[in-house]
């Protein structure tokens, strides 16, 4: 059995930090989002010009292939990627349909902030725009939401909480 989780929000919520820390604990193959982007997309974002949904439909089908290839082996995944909207997310579900959505959410200040402070293709100027993309998760949506306000060690145990149970044990996990 393969589990799927994709870690989600907006940009500066710490989903890659996130995700490292579920690889780690939990061994499933990691995926970053920002990785599959064409490069269109990278220098349309870089010049502080948001993306369409013309722009990521092409990235997310490259995202839902990759989840799909490690599904036909039965690895489990843990993909970092906004995800900001239903129909996004219903692409990455639709190969593996008990996909787990961990929105990590925060105050726009915050993560504006964050931005400010790291190296990253995407300038703080897009926030807003995520913000207003965002499509929460919706009750029907398997995850949750963690706020990200907490020191880093805090946020990544409540991240290990909510998706321990969602891990098989075996060999090379630990669920300790």
């Amino acid at each position: 059995m393969s589990v799927h989780i994709v870690v989600m929000g907006v940009a500066g919520s710490g989903k890659s930090t996130v995700a490292r820390h579920l690889r780690d604990r939990f061994g499933p193959a990691m995926a970053e989002a920002d990785d599959f982007h064409p490069p269109p997309n990278i220098a349309k974002m870089s010049g502080g010009e948001p993306l369409t949904d013309g722009d990521r439909w092409p990235w997310l089908e490259a995202l839902a292939r990759w989840t799909a290839e490690r599904r036909a082996t039965r690895t489990s995944t843990v993909l970092a990627c906004s995800a900001l909207k239903r129909s996004y997310r219903d692409v990455l579900r639709r190969p593996a349909p008990d996909t787990y959505f961990l929105h990590l959410h925060g105050a726009e200040e915050l993560l504006h902030r964050r931005m400010r402070d790291r190296d990253h293709f995407m300038p703080p100027a897009l926030l807003r725009s995520q913000f207003e993309t965002l499509e929460v998760l919706q009750p029907d949506e398997h995850g949750a939401t963690l706020d990200v306000a907490p020191p880093v060690d805090e946020l990544v145990r409540q991240a290990v909480r909510l998706v321990q149970p969602l891990i098989p044990p075996g060999p090379g996990t630990s669920q300790a």
